[in-house]
């Protein structure tokens, strides 16, 4: 059911980022930040498509501000990925074009094209690696950088295409085990600290799990696929490989089931995890995305308990003080709105035991982002300017602005913008 503040808060944002030419945004954002799905231009694009796809706005605004963003080139090859560059660019062009074919059908064959060069390079740097003896970056696989959000991309605009299933054939061999220093480790164990750089708190390397940066990513990338009838061989045997990794791995709070965000050679070696504080259960990193993670899992796999599990964990998430109040601010990536969105998306391929429990705890999210009785104008400014989260996609009011917009569109023929998150 629509909340109509936070509908006139989401209008409100909308409003402000009109126009790119008058638009209370940073240089950054049309300078620096021009390339940056994250960041930049292109998530107020998606904001504006994805409310003249539900006829909540005009179509000139998307226009205007994929044409302010292409008024120079964008990058392509080796030093763009799905967040930045021409492989960004495609997610907003694929979700504009699927309103409005006509006037992006030549450029998005392009940017097809591009991507297509791009992905199969990037394959065979994999087998290069792999015959090396050498271990994985977290930008060879991940969603951001990786090749999980190259999945996405691909899965979206043509989810039986030959080099999808190539890529669908790397994930699986990503999940086979790897012996290094007489250790049995998983196949997507990195030499780095979370940040894809040496660290020395992480002596060894260590397992991520994340959506953002890690095996959560490729586990939804599969389940997606899956569910989208694109199968290769080995396929749901990879999809049970990392959910016995997630289960091996998992922690019983009072509340519920939690994951950590990654797993350290130390911990691998001791078996078990290091005591830590309750950490935010955010999409990037967490349960709330790990949970969506697992769900889809399961559905590709027609196992109802596993679903049911997930499920659980997602609703305990969601209403665990201790969680909730690690969680510090309101955008997409680990913030409030990216909660309720997660739990929407959740919500509706839920089990009927636990449907009315993830419905239930969406608006108290969304009230979280923006209180009642506060003025949807105000608030809207507020998120606009925040000098730190910004106005774009992520963090900022942008990414905002469709999650709160998302209630209102969910029965309407609505662009794919958030298949770049791996969550639908």
């Amino acid at each position: 059911m629509t909340d109509p503040h936070t509908l006139k808060v989401a209008d409100a944002i909308a409003d402000l980022l009109a126009d790119p030419d008058t638009a209370p945004v940073s240089p950054r954002t049309t300078t620096t930040d021009r390339q940056q799905l994250a960041y930049g231009p292109l998530g107020i694009a998606l904001l504006h498509i994805e409310r003249a796809g539900a006829d909540l706005g005009p179509w000139q605004r998307a226009h205007a501000w994929l044409a302010a963003t292409t008024r120079q080139p964008f990058t392509s090859g080796p030093d763009s990925h799905p967040f930045y560059g021409a492989p960004a660019l495609a997610h907003a062009v694929a979700c504009a074009a699927e309103h409005q074919p006509v006037p992006y059908q030549r450029a998005l064959l392009h940017l097809d094209a591009q991507i297509d060069r791009d992905v199969r390079r990037r394959l065979d740097a994999v087998h290069r690696r792999v015959d090396a003896g050498g271990m994985p970056e977290l930008a060879e696989f991940d969603a951001i950088r990786g090749l999980a959000g190259y999945g996405a991309y691909l899965l979206h605009r043509d989810p039986l295409s030959s080099t999808l299933n190539r890529l669908l054939d790397y994930c699986v061999r990503l999940t086979a085990p790897v012996a290094h220093d007489g250790e049995t480790l998983p196949g997507w164990w990195t030499a780095s600290g979370p940040s894809g750089r040496p660290d020395k708190r992480f002596p060894g390397g260590h397992a991520n799990n994340g959506m953002a940066h890690g095996i959560g990513g490729v586990l939804a990338l599969l389940a997606l696929a899956a569910r989208h009838g694109n199968t290769v061989d080995g396929h749901h045997a990879a999809l049970r490989t990392i959910l016995a990794w997630l289960d091996r791995w998992q922690e019983e709070t009072g509340p519920g089931v939690v994951w950590p965000y990654w797993v350290t050679r130390a911990e691998l070696r001791e078996g078990h995890l290091a005591p830590s504080a309750p950490r935010r259960p955010s999409w990037c990193y967490g349960t709330a995305g790990l949970a969506r993670a697992q769900q889809l899992g399961a559905l590709a796999l027609g196992d109802t308990r596993r679903q049911v599990k997930a499920e659980a964990a997602l609703v305990a998430a969601l209403t665990d003080f201790a969680q909730l109040k690690a969680t510090t601010d309101n955008g997409l990536c680990h913030g409030y709105a990216g909660l309720a969105h997660v739990a929407a998306r959740a919500a509706a391929h839920a089990h009927p035991s636990t449907t009315g429990q993830l419905r239930v705890a969406i608006p108290p999210l969304l009230r979280a982002v923006c209180q009642p009785g506060t003025d949807s104008a105000t608030v809207a400014a507020a998120l606009v300017q925040d000098e730190v989260a910004g106005p774009g996609f992520l963090d900022g009011a942008a990414g905002i602005a469709l999650a709160l917009l998302a209630p209102a569109t969910e029965t309407s023929p609505i662009s794919a913008w958030d298949s770049c998150l791996l969550i639908a």
